[in-house]
């Protein structure tokens, strides 16, 4: 525990998670915990990248938090009076002028929406600091702790770096010592450490990264555990088991092509249309969408069985009769997927042949 407010009823720590796989880490968090020391958490889930539908009512039903709040955060186009500050000025001077002011003016604004006094945990995870929260809670003089957004994320974009190069040094003395500005992944004032999976795999190194390695979270589970992360994802169970079965029974070679919210939605549509054609050579297609692809799926490849977009990939370990020749990502990281005998990703070479390639290596550009 990292503070306690004198005077004040502290309790234990809260998760801020703004997708369905910062829930799923969450889960493999608390269940790694020992057994006196759960069910003592607040997870509260931020409605501002993706529709959560019925999670808060199944998360409720398995028992396993303190409580499950939902959080209307905003994003800074909600609000038009930001607009200004984030015009660049064409001098260094200027702009971070105008980033001080919208810093603290983003967070002010999104006071209004937060639906927890902070100050009442002595633990706070915050997956994706990079959001409106990260900003609140350094305004506020809240520590936190940060939680790597994806699985090996920093390793394929620094979103820290690639936003504040030129003058980093002076952009990081600014935010992590006077917090006059706010970077997000362990740069922020009062952000305490950023847990990662790898620390080695990460190009730009920082004091402040933490490597908790998600496989090690997986493998202490025991069966009973595993199916109460199934019990919280699972909208269908029926309906899944029976997918599973159909999937087993096909006797062909299997391919899972994994969806990504990429680029527009018309060259979205163009790049699986090209996956689909290229792999359905070898063997039956099967599709994941990933949770905040808005692209219809099932419309436009009614051909390929698709899993529920709302279940995270890596649940799909826990089916043992579950098996693929190949899954296929383009970006996302997949190194955690046990279910097939090969896992490829793309990357940024396929990428290039339908977009600039500035707009997905940002890594390159630091």
């Amino acid at each position: 525990m990292i503070w306690r407010k004198r005077g004040r009823n502290v309790k234990e720590r809260i998760y801020i998670c703004h997708t369905y796989y910062h829930v799923y880490i969450t889960l493999l968090k608390e269940l790694n915990l020992p057994r006196e020391k759960r069910g003592q958490a607040t997870l509260l889930l931020s409605r501002m990248s993706i529709d959560f539908e019925q999670l808060k009512d199944r998360l409720e039903k398995i028992c396993f938090f303190e409580q499950v709040l939902e959080y209307d955060e905003k994003r800074e186009d909600f609000f038009p009076e930001l607009k200004r500050f984030r015009q660049d000025k064409g001098n260094l001077l200027l702009n971070l002028l105008n980033r001080i002011r919208f810093t603290k003016k983003l967070a002010r604004l999104n006071e209004a929406y937060v639906p927890v006094d902070f100050r009442d945990y002595g633990d706070i995870y915050v997956f994706c600091d990079a959001d409106p929260i990260g900003y609140y809670l350094n305004w506020k003089h809240i520590p936190y702790h940060a939680l790597e957004d994806g699985l090996n994320s920093l390793v394929h974009i620094d979103a820290a770096r690639f936003e504040n190069r030129g003058h980093f040094g002076l952009k990081t003395f600014l935010s992590k010592r006077l917090n006059l500005i706010f970077i997000q992944n362990g740069y922020g004032r009062y952000c305490l450490d950023m847990e990662v999976n790898d620390i080695a795999a990460i190009p730009y190194p920082c004091p402040y990264y933490k490597e908790v390695p998600r496989m090690n979270l997986v493998d202490e589970l025991e069966d009973e555990e595993k199916e109460l992360i199934l019990r919280a994802f699972v909208r269908d169970k029926e309906k899944l088991e029976c997918q599973i079965r159909e999937c087993s029974q096909v006797v062909n070679d299997k391919i899972l092509i994994l969806t990504e919210p990429l680029c527009t939605l018309d060259i979205r549509k163009r790049i699986f249309q090209d996956l689909i054609s290229r792999y359905e050579k070898e063997g039956t297609v099967f599709l994941k969408p990933h949770p905040r692809d808005v692209l219809d799926y099932r419309s436009l490849f009614p051909q390929c069985p698709q899993f529920d977009a709302a279940l995270p990939m890596e649940l799909l370990n826990f089916f043992h009769n579950l098996h693929f020749k190949k899954v296929i990502s383009v970006l996302t990281e997949i190194k955690a997927i046990a279910f097939a005998d090969e896992v490829v990703r793309l990357g940024p070479d396929f990428m290039d042949r339908y977009e600039d390639p500035l707009i997905h290596r940002q890594n390159e550009q630091i």
